[in-house]
């Protein structure tokens, strides 16, 4: 159970990474990425990747496919929720050809399956040794840290639907 919350904070965190560099690289005006009031975490990544480990093993074809139909899985119904229950998109692609109500797209599922195979073929082993290597306490102050953050950022999002408005709060 411990190693699935690192899991998850250390695939939230490449995500975080992986949306600032996909910002940087679209030049897109939107380039302070926040999920959270303050932690650099981008959940869906971290859900996209639990929900890739518990498949059972196969190999490269097997991982990328299932393992991007998983985080797509997971995409979408973190989507449906974020309309649903906070009155916000996090993103949309109804632009993008091959989308499912703006919540999922083509090009990103095929990104999704790349990513999950290369995190679980090069990152993960990694992120198990890390995992294991941290102490009890740690975790316990980190979840402390990471519940508190979720909790207000979620109310935040509840009460005022303004996900801009999070992603300025505490910025430089």
């Amino acid at each position: 159970m411990i190693f699935c919350l690192w899991y998850f904070w250390i695939y939230s965190f490449l995500g975080w990474l992986v949306e600032l560099a996909f910002a940087l690289a679209s030049r897109s005006a939107e380039r302070r990425r926040r999920c959270f009031l303050l932690l650099p975490l981008c959940p869906v990544y971290g859900l996209g990747m639990l929900a890739a480990l518990a498949l059972p093993p196969m190999g490269w074809l097997g991982l990328t496919v299932w393992g991007g139909l998983a985080a797509t899985a997971v995409e979408y119904a973190v989507h449906w929720a974020g309309e649903r229950f906070l009155h916000v998109e996090f993103w949309d692609y109804s632009q993008v050809p091959g989308n499912l109500r703006g919540r999922v797209c083509l090009p990103f599922s095929l990104a999704w399956g790349v990513l999950v195979y290369a995190a679980v073929r090069f990152i993960q082993p990694g992120a198990a040794a890390l995992a294991a290597a941290v102490p009890d306490w740690l975790t316990f102050g980190f979840l402390l840290v990471f519940t508190a953050d979720a909790v207000c950022s979620l109310r935040f999002l509840r009460e005022t639907g303004d996900l801009q408005g999070m992603r300025r709060a505490f910025s430089p």
